[in-house]
């Protein structure tokens, strides 16, 4: 049997640069609650779907150059989201590790592929109808992706396989997202140790 997890599976950062300035805490074993700040209005929604879809706890106040474009204060999110995940998940005993979940929303399908495998690797595929939602450009979902893989350490494949509304495939992708690092995340009580056959993950 695992070996019981009883320590919080949470953290916390703030990132100060030049171009931003970021609060954010996360926990893995939430229970769908998020308080987002952001300047950016359609990646709060978005960090708001996959908090609630995947039963985290996010708080995120964060502020940057958007007079410039929204292009740091999205990837330095995603800096700060996948630094909490990799502290929160600690040694990783017990998770199950994988997680391969399809998400439709409307027309749209989306599928997220995770390995929590202190191996960062980021696939991606999907092309979208627009380049923008509003003001934020699609292609910020490619920056945010990356950062949130490589700082997370894990190896995520996102596939959008089709869809014709913009906004409906992308928060198939946040969804999704949600659900698979939820499950990947979740403590299995078959799993000794870590699941991995070099003891370490």
């Amino acid at each position: 049997m695992s070996e019981t997890v009883n320590r919080s599976r949470s953290a916390s950062v703030d990132r100060k640069t030049n171009e931003t300035n970021i609060q954010l805490a996360f926990n893995v074993d939430g229970t769908g609650q998020s308080v987002i700040e952001t300047d950016v209005p359609f990646l709060n929604h978005m960090l708001d779907l996959f908090t609630k879809h995947g039963q985290f706890d996010l708080n995120v106040k964060a502020q940057g150059d958007i007079d410039i474009d929204d292009h740091h204060t999205v990837e330095d999110i995603g800096i700060c989201l996948g630094q909490t995940i990799l502290e929160a998940l600690g040694d990783k005993k017990g998770i199950k590790r994988y997680a391969s979940v399809f998400v439709p929303m409307d027309e749209a399908l989306a599928q997220v592929v995770i390995d929590v495998s202190n191996r960062p690797h980021f696939e991606y595929r999907a092309q979208y109808p627009s380049q923008t939602v509003g003001s934020f450009n699609t292609e910020l979902v490619h920056e945010f992706l990356w950062k949130l893989a490589l700082e997370s350490r894990m190896t995520l494949h996102v596939i959008v396989h089709y869809g014709q509304n913009t906004h409906h495939m992308i928060e198939a992708v946040f969804k999704a997202l949600g659900r698979a690092l939820d499950e990947a995340t979740s403590i299995d009580p078959r799993v000794t140790g870590v699941p991995s056959t070099k003891g370490v993950l």
